[in-house]
């Protein structure tokens, strides 16, 4: 193919920069966007012909494959899969289960992406590499995703990954592009004069140029109607009428043969042979489909545009369909594909089909474990049309909307679950059906409706499931915890319990007696529950348990009533190395904020930011909105207030304790300002609750705020309500630092020695605040000045500025002229690099980094030389000793 492309010029050197930029280790991404038949694939050809040096491969998305999970993806991959076993092993059993080359356990999208990335950074250590991507808008939802993922984290490889795309794609979105236009007038007439042959009117001329719009395909498309008069409507669908137009005439056989061709995704010759021979189809077709020039038949099948593949296929009768999609069942291998042949099955069937459903059925679950979950269940939705019996048809259905639901679809989880209620009355079914629901309502943060939902489902899966009964009642219990609702006749009214109890029993009843009987009675409850949850060994596919075992729902409340950060940031890790491992996005993005809080907490803002991004990019590709609650946290220790606004709408949209975070949250800015009096006021309207875990973390916040206020009976009743409290070592912090504020002042530097033993850095940061302050209003400002010197340091390095700008204040009123610090190492370093420079100081090697943080281990390496010049260290060495 010549390089040069008529009109294309400044195309041309936008991708010749792009193979440039690759060849030299610049990672280089670009989607090519533009209508179809505007020339997007000719360029593509282009930068495969341009690619002197390197390897290049292809894959195209087929609007037939894109319900077959990975498919796209392998034909993108297939020439390295002798590499796999290079690859390390999670990410080597993850692509092979994928590609259904080995069985293993589901793997998710991060780990498959990981793979894919470390595959192709693999061959292009030896030879820079091209991957191009064409009709990518017909790639299935996985390979999208996963595609999407590696586009993202392309930085120091020699990779250049193109993809031409036609309509929207939300795993791509936001990628640089190149958006390509029509011709030129100029270039549109050369074009046009180059298929023309012979006189034409000028007004014809000058209407087909005026209607092509620049469009090449359109442009020697568009001529064929000046027979028949020129045709109104869409571009595309012209374009597609005149490929029908070129069908209609040729023999039924021929057109037969084109079908088959149309209705064969793979391309593969043989099977098309083998399924025109069941036809009773010989050469003289074949003959007559390539003289068109629609088609080429070689070793594999390609069609002149896809326009042509859909012309075909929509324009022949759906008995014609049917009857080739019933061949190509036939010659499919059911042992080597019995995905494509139960989908060929299904298209090939008029009416209700048991046999045919049931193929589909199992064809979902290979799907789902294989980390397809919209293919799995947009599998068993066909299988339940193709269902004859109605109650069976119901709980396929049933099972689609749960697939559909992990996936993240939550609006067509719950389409699919109007289908099952309009179905047979089942008791059974009908309480499942419920219970999803209830599940869907919390995870679009409908706790108000969640709540009543999963009691109901509760009580009604009693008599069928009494432990999926009790789970249920503990998810309705988070759920009214999280909605600020009643709580002590609903926590009364649980299912009985197992003999012996499970761990989530005990949670049950941990959390019922904390809720009914206080914090003191419940304590023994509490540590057996949290002892028990420790103890659990989980998977992947016990993730619809997750958030009430390990999350800020059960296990993390348990985990904060009894004062133990460590097990609570502990279960935060857990939840979301299950979620991810998982693919269930909606409860990883809760999982995500759990930790990030913790984080927070412990004085990790770099973490914390990393987390809440991920939060963020999740949202955008599954259209849930983010979570969030993070960054009410994160923006008040900053001096920002987002709480006010959040509180306000939690409020008016039933999310009670959502509300209550808010406020504390609150409490926590105004002190971190100096303005106490706000700071006690938002405490109060938490103080004067019981409500779970921030009644107790208010207490600092109160008590701090009323001492600076003057209202120090309030100071004593905080101290008072700290009497029932579990002693730990964050606990006894906050005691120690209530009784300071109550006139014990030697407890200032206990509670300064209980909080160095916790993981808690911005408590010890804020303890030594409060004895600088205490100190220096003494009058004893040397000693004051190390106290607040070691305040401002340890709040500025844990992202609290409003707390170090306090500080600083302090320094200034104790006589030392100080610096403000806001730009320390630490600042300087992206939260990327300061996780790569916190794992390269905990021992771990660029790979193993690469794996956590779903990155190649050339992209830690390149990160890793800008952490080096940022702290001015030379090696991992001196790495491990350095300040950040």
């Amino acid at each position: 193919m010549s390089d040069d492309l008529l009109g294309r010029r400044a195309e041309g050197e936008t991708l010749d920069r792009l193979l440039t930029r690759a060849r030299s280790g610049n990672g280089q991404v670009l989607v090519l966007r533009g209508e179809a038949g505007i020339g997007k694939t000719a360029l593509l050809d282009r930068v495969s012909a341009r690619a002197s040096g390197f390897r290049v491969t292809r894959a195209a998305g087929v609007e037939a494959e894109s319900a077959f999970p990975y498919a796209g993806l392998h034909q993108l991959c297939v020439p390295f899969l002798d590499r796999l076993d290079r690859l390390p092993a999670p990410q080597r059993e993850a692509l092979g289960t994928a590609f259904g080359l080995a069985s293993g356990p589901r793997p998710t999208r991060f780990m498959v992406g990981l793979a894919v990335l470390t595959l192709l950074a693999e061959v292009a250590d030896e030879q820079p590499l091209a991957c191009l991507v064409d009709d990518a808008q017909w790639l299935d939802s996985m390979s999208s995703a996963v595609l999407g993922f590696v586009a993202r984290r392309l930085l120091a490889e020699r990779i250049a990954l193109v993809f031409v795309l036609r309509e929207g794609n939300d795993h791509l979105d936001g990628l640089p592009e190149l958006f390509v236009r029509g011709l030129d007038d100029a270039d549109a007439r050369a074009l046009l004069d180059s298929v023309i042959k012979g006189p034409v009117d000028g007004r014809v001329r000058d209407r087909i140029i005026a209607e092509a719009r620049g469009n090449p395909l359109a442009l020697l498309e568009l001529p064929r109607e000046l027979a028949d008069g020129l045709d109104a409507g869409p571009l595309a669908s012209r374009i597609e009428r005149s490929f029908v137009r070129q069908v209609e005439p040729l023999p039924d056989d021929t057109r037969l043969l084109l079908l088959t061709a149309a209705a064969e995704p793979l391309g593969d010759a043989t099977l098309l042979w083998r399924a025109a021979g069941l036809l009773g189809l010989g050469a003289d077709p074949a003959a007559a489909a390539l003289g068109t020039g629609l088609i080429e038949l070689g070793a594999r099948v390609r069609f002149r545009h896809p326009l042509v593949r859909s012309a075909v296929y929509r324009s022949a009768s759906a008995a014609d369909r049917q009857r080739v999609h019933r061949a190509l069942a036939d010659v499919t291998d059911p042992e080597i594909d019995p995905d494509r042949r139960a989908w060929h099955r299904a298209q090939g069937t008029a009416a209700p089909d048991e046999e045919v459903a049931a193929d589909l059925e199992n064809t979902a679950s290979r799907a789902q474990s294989r980390g397809g979950l919209l293919a799995a269940a947009a599998f068993l939705e066909q299988a339940a049309v193709l269902t004859p019996e109605p109650g069976r048809r119901a709980t396929r259905e049933l099972a689609a909307a749960r697939a559909k639901r992990d996936a993240g679809a939550l609006d067509a989880a719950l389409r699919l679950l109007s289908a099952v209620e309009a179905g047979p009355p089942d008791d059974r079914r009908s309480a499942e059906a419920e219970h999803l629901r209830g599940h869907i309502a919390f995870d679009r943060r409908r706790v108000a409706q969640a709540a009543p939902l999963l009691f109901s489902a509760a009580r009604r899966l009693t008599p069928f499931d009494p432990d999926l009964a009790r789970e249920t009642h503990l998810e309705a219990l988070s759920a009214a915890i999280w909605a600020g609702s009643p709580l002590a006749d609903a926590a009364r009214d649980a299912p009985p319990p197992r003999t012996p109890p499970c761990a989530l029993d005990l949670v049950l009843e941990a959390l019922t007696t904390r809720i009914t009987e206080g914090c003191a009675t419940s304590v023994p409850h509490m540590t057996r529950a949290l002892d028990e949850v420790r103890t659990l060994k989980v998977g992947a596919e016990d993730i619809s348990r997750l958030p009430w075992l390990f999350g800020n729902r059960a296990g993390g409340i348990l985990a904060s009533e009894l004062w133990d950060f460590e097990t609570r940031r502990a279960f935060a890790r857990q939840q979301v190395r299950l979620a991810r491992e998982a693919g269930a996005l909606v409860q990883l993005q809760f999982a995500l904020n759990f930790l990030a809080d913790n984080e927070l907490l412990a004085g990790e803002p770099a973490a914390a930011q990393a987390l809440v991004e991920e939060d963020r990019r999740i949202s955008e590709v599954t259209g849930t909105p983010p979570v969030a609650y993070a960054v009410l946290l994160q923006a008040a220790f900053r001096g920002e207030d987002l709480a006010t606004a959040a509180g306000a709408a939690a409020r008016a949209e039933g999310q009670g304790r959502l509300a209550t975070i808010a406020d504390w949250v609150l409490a926590i800015l105004h002190n971190g300002q100096g303005r106490h009096d706000l700071a006690r006021a938002a405490a109060l309207r938490v103080f004067g609750t019981d409500t779970l875990v921030y009644s107790g973390l208010i207490t600092s916040e109160l008590a701090e705020a009323a001492s600076r206020t003057g209202d120090l009976a309030l100071v004593a009743e905080a101290l008072e309500r700290s009497s029932d409290w579990v002693d730990t070592a964050w606990s006894l912090g906050v005691k120690a630092r209530l009784r300071a504020l109550n006139g014990d002042t030697a407890a200032f530097a206990e509670s300064i020695g209980h909080f160095a033993r916790t993981g808690l850095r911005t408590e010890l940061a804020r303890a030594h605040l409060l004895y600088g302050e205490w100190l220096r209003r003494e009058g004893q400002r040397v000693d004051a000045r190390d106290q607040l010197r070691t305040a401002h340091e340890m709040l500025t390095s844990c992202g609290m500025s409003a707390f170090a700008e306090r500080a600083w204040r302090e320094l200034q009123a104790t006589g030392e002229t100080v610096r403000k610090r806001t730009a320390e190492p630490t600042d300087e370093l992206t939260a990327q690099e300061y996780q790569i420079a916190r794992l390269v100081r905990e021992g771990y090697s660029n790979p193993e980094i690469g794996t956590r943080l779903f990155i190649s281990p050339r992209t830690v390496e390149w990160h890793l030389r800008k952490v080096f010049g940022k702290l001015g260290v030379t090696s991992r060495r001196q790495l491990r000793d350095a300040t950040f």
